[in-house]
Parts: C-alpha cells; sequence; structure tokens
C-alpha cells in the first residue's frame, strides 16, 4: 500500500513539473536554464538564487518608494550577482 501512494505521489510530481516545464518553455522571457534546474550543483543554485534575492530587492524597494514593480528585469550573471551581494 506504502508503495502504491509512493508512487502516485512519484507520478503527481513528475506531471506537476512537466506542467511547469511547459510554462516555463512558453514564457517569452524566461531563463530556459531553469527547465532542468534539479541537475544544476549547489553553487549554481545559489548564483541562480542570489540573482532572484536582489531582483525581489529591488521590486520591494520600487513598492515602498511609490513606483511599479512590474516588468520583467534582467537576472543577473554570477559576477555582477556577487558583487551586488557584498
Amino acid at each position: 500500500m506504502v508503495f502504491l501512494i509512493q508512487n502516485t505521489q512519484n507520478r503527481d510530481s513528475e506531471a506537476m513539473q512537466l506542467k511547469l516545464d511547459e510554462l516555463i518553455r512558453a514564457s517569452g522571457k524566461c531563463h530556459n536554464a531553469v527547465l532542468d534546474i534539479e541537475e544544476l550543483s549547489e553553487t549554481e543554485l545559489d548564483t541562480i538564487k542570489r540573482g532572484y534575492a536582489i531582483l525581489a530587492k529591488r521590486a520591494l524597494e520600487a513598492v515602498r518608494s511609490g513606483r511599479s514593480d512590474l516588468g520583467i528585469p534582467e537576472l543577473m550573471h554570477q559576477e555582477k550577482a556577487d558583487r551586488a551581494v557584498t
């Protein structure tokens, strides 16, 4: 019984991942590298995470100052993200 439940959860999880992959693929300005993000190293994931944290910080600053946070800003490359954090 446990095996059946686990198998169903794994299949549901895989189906959800495929749906998310399709949404990413279909979005014109998305980074296609995230389609296979679970295969990246911890260092690569940390770099991407820092980039998104910077975007979130800038968006919050924009909202707090009365500006719009809408749009599709570019995700920083590793060197720029490292400099912005330090």
